[in-house]
Formats: structure tokens, sequence, C-alpha cells
């Protein structure tokens, strides 16, 4: 089995790894375009007997929150294979490989992203919002995502939509709409989630379900 080079999280200004760890060996057991499931024997900070642990290795994401002018989010429902269910969830998207994660590129990553699969785009006079990132399931995976409040948006003109995404339908729901989904479990995926929390917690939105 050989060392993997692929799908390595990168470092960066806007993410960066902590002092005192020392991967001594890494070994790939399956790669393919979307992951890499490999096993590393780490040294952590507070431990210099290397450990070995299973680590699936996945691009980086972003997360979206678009609202529009009147305060409502555009939500898509999207049929998940994994879970076997089609779940409303704010859209999102990979960052290629060869796109170097500064916030310039990132953000070119949101816009279209935005258009694919919501159909929408920024307003004249809109803006991203950074609202930082987050680690989908740091026990698992490398797997991070930086999530933008996309404030204003409007119907765009054009719609690229990228074909076999299995989005079924684009829809705006009001915050009230929203808090009372992830009261009842209808919002259900991490994206979601951690956007909805970021946004309450930096006071864009106040999740009250009523």
């Amino acid at each position: 089995m050989a060392k993997s080079t692929a799908l390595k999280m990168r470092f960066t200004n806007l993410l960066r790894e902590e002092k005192g760890w020392l991967t001594r060996s890494t070994t790939t057991h399956f790669a393919d375009k979307h992951l890499a499931v490999l096993t590393e024997l780490v040294q952590t900070p507070t431990n210099s007997e290397p450990r070995p642990w299973t680590t699936v290795r996945r691009k980086a994401a972003v997360v979206i929150a678009p609202q529009t002018a009147d305060g409502k989010f555009v939500l898509i429902k999207e049929e998940r294979v994994p879970i076997r269910a089609a779940i409303w969830s704010m859209p999102a998207g990979q960052i290629d490989d060869n796109i170097e994660p500064n916030e310039k590129e990132i953000e070119s990553v949101v816009v279209r992203e935005l258009n694919e699969e919501t159909g929408y785009q920024l307003a004249p006079g809109g803006e991203l919002i950074p609202l930082g990132y987050f680690f989908t399931s740091p026990g698992l995976t490398d797997e991070h995502c930086y999530l933008f409040l996309a404030r204003f948006v409007q119907v765009a003109a054009v719609h690229q939509r990228e074909e076999g995404e299995g989005i079924l339908e684009s829809r705006a729901f009001t915050v009230a709409e929203l808090s009372q989904m992830i009261a009842a479990n209808e919002i259900r995926d991490s994206n979601t989630l951690s956007i909805c929390a970021r946004m309450a917690a930096r006071g864009f939105i106040s999740l009250d379900a009523g």
C-alpha cells in the first residue's frame, strides 16, 4: 500500500494546524476523486507515543445561507443517497483541488454553487459575509466547511444547474419557518444546523420556534 498524497488537507491563513502534531506514517486503503480512507500513525502534543487512527480525507466545502431582501432564506430539497432520503438544507459545494483556498477563491466557489444549486445570485449591492468554518465530524474526517451568509440574493436570469445533483426544488423560508423545521427535526444535516447556529450567535437571525 502506497503512501497517500491524495486529498491532503491544506492549512492556510484561514485554517491553521496546531503545533506539536507529527505524522509518522500514512497508509492508504482506498482513494477516488471524492475521498480517501487511510490509517495514520500520529504523535500528538500530549502523547509522544504515536497512535494509529483511521481517517477519511475529503475536500473542503462551502455552505451558503442565501437571504432574500425580505429576510427569507433559500433552501434546497435534495436526494441524499447515504441516508435514503430527500431533505431540506442550505446549499453547499466542494472546493476544487486546483483552487488555492484563500478568501477570494473560496468566494468564487460560493457564487458558483449559489447559482447551480438554487438558481439565485447576489442582488445588486449584495454581499458575501464570511462566518468562519467548522469541521463536519472531527473524530472521523478532516472535512471542513466555510460558512457564508449571502445577503441579499435574487432569482438569476440564467440558472446553470449541474446534472446529477439530485436537487428536487428550491424554496424561500421565513426565519420562523426555519426555526420550526429545526425544532421538528426536519432540518437534520450538520451544514444547515451549523450555519444557523453561527448566524444566530453573530446576531444575524433569532431562532425561536414559537
